[in-house]
Protein backbone atom coordinates (compact mmCIF):
# COMPACT_ATOMS: atom_id res chain seq x y z
CA UNK A 1 0.00 0.00 0.00
CA UNK A 2 2.01 3.01 -1.14
CA UNK A 3 -0.92 5.71 -0.60
CA UNK A 4 -3.48 5.77 1.95
CA UNK A 5 -6.86 6.68 1.52
CA UNK A 6 -8.07 9.31 4.73
CA UNK A 7 -9.97 6.72 6.69
CA UNK A 8 -10.10 3.19 7.41
CA UNK A 9 -13.49 3.26 6.65
CA UNK A 10 -12.24 4.26 2.87
CA UNK A 11 -9.97 1.75 2.65
CA UNK A 12 -11.99 -1.14 3.91
CA UNK A 13 -14.92 0.13 1.04
CA UNK A 14 -12.22 0.27 -1.66
CA UNK A 15 -11.08 -3.33 -0.37
CA UNK A 16 -14.49 -4.39 -0.24
CA UNK A 17 -15.06 -3.64 -3.94
CA UNK A 18 -11.52 -4.37 -5.10
CA UNK A 19 -12.12 -8.12 -3.45
CA UNK A 20 -8.98 -7.66 -1.66
CA UNK A 21 -7.95 -9.34 1.73
CA UNK A 22 -7.12 -8.25 4.95
CA UNK A 23 -4.58 -8.96 7.57
CA UNK A 24 -5.31 -8.66 11.42
CA UNK A 25 -2.45 -8.89 13.96
CA UNK A 26 -0.52 -11.00 11.73
CA UNK A 27 -3.25 -13.05 10.45
CA UNK A 28 -4.83 -13.00 6.58
CA UNK A 29 -8.54 -12.69 7.28
CA UNK A 30 -10.55 -15.14 5.08
CA UNK A 31 -13.63 -13.17 5.00
CA UNK A 32 -14.80 -9.48 6.25
CA UNK A 33 -18.01 -7.36 6.12
CA UNK A 34 -19.05 -3.83 6.46
CA UNK A 35 -22.03 -2.74 7.28
CA UNK A 36 -23.16 -1.55 10.54
CA UNK A 37 -19.99 -2.78 12.19
CA UNK A 38 -16.86 -3.91 10.82
CA UNK A 39 -16.71 -8.28 11.41
CA UNK A 40 -13.59 -9.68 10.29
CA UNK A 41 -13.31 -13.67 10.41
CA UNK A 42 -9.76 -15.68 10.55
CA UNK A 43 -7.92 -18.69 11.53
CA UNK A 44 -5.35 -19.10 13.73
CA UNK A 45 -4.50 -22.92 13.74
CA UNK A 46 -7.49 -24.36 14.03
CA UNK A 47 -8.72 -21.90 16.22
CA UNK A 48 -11.82 -19.51 14.49
CA UNK A 49 -10.79 -15.76 15.78
CA UNK A 50 -14.07 -12.84 15.21
CA UNK A 51 -13.05 -9.57 15.66
CA UNK A 52 -16.23 -7.03 15.60
CA UNK A 53 -15.73 -2.98 15.57
CA UNK A 54 -18.53 -0.05 15.08
CA UNK A 55 -18.53 2.22 12.95
CA UNK A 56 -17.21 4.62 15.62
CA UNK A 57 -14.20 2.88 16.08
CA UNK A 58 -13.31 2.33 12.71
CA UNK A 59 -13.58 6.50 12.15
CA UNK A 60 -11.35 6.65 15.43
CA UNK A 61 -8.31 4.62 14.00
CA UNK A 62 -5.12 5.94 12.67
CA UNK A 63 -3.00 5.17 10.01
CA UNK A 64 0.74 4.04 10.97
CA UNK A 65 2.88 5.59 8.44
CA UNK A 66 5.93 3.82 8.90
CA UNK A 67 4.23 0.12 9.04
CA UNK A 68 1.41 1.29 6.51
CA UNK A 69 -1.45 -0.40 8.63
CA UNK A 70 -4.39 0.81 11.01
CA UNK A 71 -4.55 0.98 14.22
CA UNK A 72 -7.41 0.24 15.90
CA UNK A 73 -8.61 -0.13 19.26
CA UNK A 74 -12.18 -2.58 20.46
CA UNK A 75 -11.91 -0.84 23.78
CA UNK A 76 -9.85 -3.70 24.80
CA UNK A 77 -6.71 -3.31 23.31
CA UNK A 78 -5.26 -2.12 19.80
CA UNK A 79 -5.05 -4.55 16.94
CA UNK A 80 -3.56 -3.99 13.61
CA UNK A 81 -4.92 -4.03 10.06
CA UNK A 82 -3.68 -4.17 6.92
CA UNK A 83 -5.61 -3.76 3.55
CA UNK A 84 -3.73 -5.96 1.08
CA UNK A 85 -4.35 -4.55 -2.64
CA UNK A 86 -5.79 -7.46 -4.84
CA UNK A 87 -4.83 -8.12 -8.18
CA UNK A 88 -6.88 -9.12 -10.72
CA UNK A 89 -5.66 -10.65 -14.40
CA UNK A 90 -6.72 -9.79 -17.33
CA UNK A 91 -9.65 -11.12 -19.61
CA UNK A 92 -7.52 -10.77 -23.36
CA UNK A 93 -5.24 -12.56 -24.23
CA UNK A 94 -1.56 -11.06 -25.19
CA UNK A 95 -2.43 -11.86 -28.72
CA UNK A 96 -5.44 -10.13 -28.45
CA UNK A 97 -3.46 -6.61 -26.56
CA UNK A 98 -1.05 -6.76 -29.88
CA UNK A 99 -3.50 -6.59 -32.69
Amino acid sequence: MTSSPDTLRAALQTALTAHSMLEIDGLHAFEFSLDEMLQIESMDGRERKVWRFSLAQIDAAAFDEALQSWVINDGNADHRIVVLNAFAASDEDEEDEQD
